[in-house]
């Protein structure tokens, strides 16, 4: 990607610009959270949620990547690279998708079809104990904050259960044991910020990340 003042190249892994004149400034982008989900499981979640249309104005159709009128359709169904990887790592596929973290120096990457088949993940990643929540059809996965608590699959996909039997609602950008009626939460985790990112693009650029088990 590009910024539109300097037209400097940015790396969207690292969010370091790696190309014009920004290169080498020491400026690093933010990483935040983002989900990558379908839109059936988005609306049940978020009815309320605003489309963009779709009709943009441009030949190019951005539809989902199994859709074989996307854009990149072709790419996504060939298991093979557009260009060579110059490091592979085989323990999984290159085009096998993961969720990937970083924390203080460190990265951890996690199959995406490993985590959809779990549904929820109690996990310990650069000194941090975290949950990793997701959905089966989607395998949209969300990492929080788990503090002291272990949590296990609640009554629905929006719900987590903690080791004394209290209900979490998940949410977007959190985790929220709720009050009595009215009251609000009583008790707030944190979502950590991650990458959906191809094995091999994840592997090449962080060479010593951790890969869950």
């Amino acid at each position: 990607m590009y910024d539109l003042n300097t037209k400097s190249l940015w790396h969207a892994l690292t969010g370091e610009p790696v190309i014009g004149p920004l290169a080498h400034s020491g400026l690093r982008l933010k990483v935040l959270p983002v989900t990558t989900t379908t839109w059936e499981e988005w609306r049940d979640a978020h009815p309320d949620t605003r489309v963009l249309s779709v009709n943009t104005g441009f030949r190019r159709p951005y539809r989902h990547h199994t859709d074989p009128q996307s854009a990149y359709y072709e790419y996504f169904a060939d298991p093979g690279l557009m260009f060579p990887a110059f490091q592979l790592d085989d323990r999984l596929r290159p085009k096998d998708q993961v969720l990937a973290l970083r924390s203080n120096g460190q990265s951890k990457a996690y199959l995406l079809d490993s985590l959809a088949s779990t549904g929820v993940l109690n996990d310990t990643f650069a000194g941090q104990d975290l949950v990793i929540v997701s959905e089966r059809f989607s395998r949209a996965a969300r990492a929080y904050e788990r503090g002291t608590h272990t949590f296990r699959k609640g009554a629905s996909d929006r719900e987590l259960v903690d080791e004394r039997g209290n209900v979490w609602q998940v949410r977007e950008l959190g985790l929220a044991r709720e009050g009595p009626a009215g009251t609000g939460p009583v008790e707030e985790l944190a979502r950590l910020p991650g990458h959906t990112a191809y094995w091999f693009g994840w592997r090449a650029f962080f060479p010593e990340s951790e890969l869950y088990k």
